[in-house]
Parts: C-alpha cells; structure tokens; sequence
C-alpha cells in the first residue's frame, strides 16, 4: 500500500455505519481543515458512462441498472449487505478508481497548500487503506446506539439494523486502530469540543 510521504499532514477520519461520521466531518471544516469524502467520490465513479458503472455491469449484470442507465443503488445495496463475495467483488471495482482520483487530488492540493487535509471514507481499515495515512481519528458510538440511530435514520426493524451493522467491521475493533477517537454518543457541543482540540493538534 503506497504510503502519502511526500505529504505528512493527510489524515484519515473513518467509523462505522450510523456513528456520525459526517457531522464529524462538518466541525472539522468549521474549524478550518479540508475535508475530503471519498464515498462522495465513489458515487462520482459509477455515475452513467464511467468506468465503474461499465464494471459493474460487467461483473454483477444489467439487472443492477436502472430503466434510465443508472446504477440501482438500493438493490446492489440489498446484495452486498448479505452477499460478502459480492461485497468484495465491489470493492475490488471501486478502490482503484478511488485511490486514482484521491492521488490526483492530492498531487493538486499540496502544489498549492501545506495545510492538512482529511480524507473521509467509511472502509479505509477494512480496505487497507488507513496505511496510507499519518494520523487516523475514528468516530464511536457503541453498537447499541448505532442500531437504534439506524433504525432511526433509515427506518429499519431492528433485525435489518443489526444485519447491516454486522456486515462492517466492528466499530470497537475499528477503534484499535485510532491515533484520535471521537465519542459521538453523547450531545454535539461533547463531540465539536473533541473536534476542536483534535483540530488544534492537525494544525
């Protein structure tokens, strides 16, 4: 896995699914770091007439796509949720389109800044991909609330919740891996605070 050296200040922020990761994200904007989503990038990748969509259709079939030549997300969702060779199999697609575009960003980002930058994505530990980076802050909440926050979110029953936490990593195993970790299960001014000093210690 290629390590960033020539750019020491990029870090990763990751969790879990339903830990708040994107509320993390916001305060650290508000407190002055670049923040770069990488599941943002991933949706770019498989957008109609991209490579990652023309792989996708290649490797699960058009039955993934919809009437109007997009990616049916909620049905391949559906499958690599309960299917971990598909799971892989998609990611397999997705990682090197991700990295190709995350190395062109950065190649851009530190000609013209020696600021630090967060990149954001869910399944950095699980991919491998946390390696490439100098410090890594994961956002935590225990699996209690995590069920109940997705329940909630996606309106799930609660077998559904728990099938979808259980395909991820578990969230107190991704912490073993944390330089930073952000407690998320209590009110937001607690977790702007950790952001804050987190914040001060990247600058």
């Amino acid at each position: 896995m290629e390590k960033f050296d020539s750019y020491k200040k990029v870090h990763g922020l990751t969790g879990s699914i339903a830990c708040g990761k994107t509320t993390v994200a916001k305060f650290f904007e508000k407190y002055g770091i670049t923040v770069v989503d990488l599941d943002n990038v991933a949706r770019e990748v498989v957008k109609k007439g991209e490579e990652g969509l023309k792989l996708i259709i290649e490797k699960f079939g058009k039955e993934y796509i919809t009437d109007t030549g997009e990616l049916n997300r909620k049905k391949l969702g559906e499958l690599i949720f309960k299917d971990k060779k598909a799971k892989e199999t998609l990611e397999s697609i997705l990682h090197p389109l991700i990295f190709k575009w995350e190395r062109n960003f950065l190649e851009i980002f530190r000609k013209n800044s020696d600021a630090p930058v967060i990149i954001d994505a869910a399944l950095m530990i699980e991919s491998g991909s946390y390696k490439r980076y100098n410090k890594i802050i994961v956002v935590y909440v225990p699996e209690k609330i995590q069920i109940e926050r997705l329940m909630k979110r996606e309106n799930l029953s609660f077998d559904e919740a728990v099938v979808r936490v259980k395909s991820q990593m578990s969230i107190e195993k991704k912490k073993e891996y944390a330089d930073f970790i952000i407690d998320n299960s209590k009110d937001l001014n607690y977790t702007e605070q950790q952001v804050r000093d987190i914040a001060e210690v990247l600058k």
